[in-house]
């Protein structure tokens, strides 16, 4: 068992992590769309246990990076033991400590992926997957961002309601990649001041991270390719 598990883990290496990292950041997304078809006492389980899931694959693929490695590991340890303690003394408030948790650990993946991707080695498909994992990443900061705010300022947002995070994260999500990408439907909507400069600073920065860091990636890949010919 011990040799299967280790196998697995060897799997991800340097060449492929940013793949295996966005599969688990995309499946976590999936994730949240199950509060709208199972019953909302498993949903917590099931989007909490999708979330570790997330947190170790992140771990396993940042693995190469120690420093940032050893932090995040912490984060998730004192994550994880935010979440028994709210399970066993039904503490809600304490999600508010969760979420916020959840944020550094997404914000300092991101950070670890960011330079990993631009400022170590060549462009490689790996280091292209990565990319779309930082925008990812982007999405679900954000998302949080919203969850925090509607819990401390409840009815920040229309079509968001202020509750445990799991009933929600689905519709935050679905709000922040549609700001992030300006696409902008309109059925949630941000409503308070702070809400309204939450939404147009991540429109910004979704706007500048195609701006910036795909053609700092398309640049790269021609430089090398130039150099070849060369």
């Amino acid at each position: 068992m011990d040799r299967c598990v280790t196998k697995k883990i060897e799997q991800i290496n340097s060449q492929n992590n940013f793949f295996f990292l966005t599969i688990a950041l995309i499946s976590l997304l999936i994730s949240a769309s199950l509060e709208k078809v199972i019953s909302h006492g498993i949903v917590q389980y099931a989007l909490e246990a999708f979330t570790v899931i997330t947190y170790i694959v992140c771990l396993l693929s940042l693995r190469f990076d120690k420093s940032w490695f050893r932090f995040l590991t912490s984060l998730v340890g004192i994550w994880i033991m935010a979440m028994i303690a709210r399970i066993l003394l039904g503490i809600e408030e304490i999600e508010i400590i969760m979420l916020s948790l959840m944020f550094v650990f997404f914000f300092g993946t991101f950070k670890s992926i960011m330079r990993q991707i631009l400022f170590t080695g060549s462009i490689n498909t790996n280091k292209i997957i990565g990319s779309m994992a930082l925008f990812l990443l982007l999405g679900l900061m954000w998302a949080i961002a919203y969850l925090i705010l509607v819990r401390v300022f409840p009815d920040s947002i229309h079509g968001i309601n202020s509750g445990p995070w799991h009933e929600n994260f689905s519709d935050a999500a679905y709000f922040s990649f549609v700001t992030l990408t300006t696409l902008g439907y309109g059925d949630i909507l941000p409503v308070s001041s702070i809400a309204k400069v939450f939404a147009y600073l991540e429109a910004i920065i979704g706007v500048f991270y195609m701006a910036i860091v795909v053609s700092s990636l398309v640049s790269s890949s021609g430089s090398k390719h130039l150099g070849r010919d060369e």
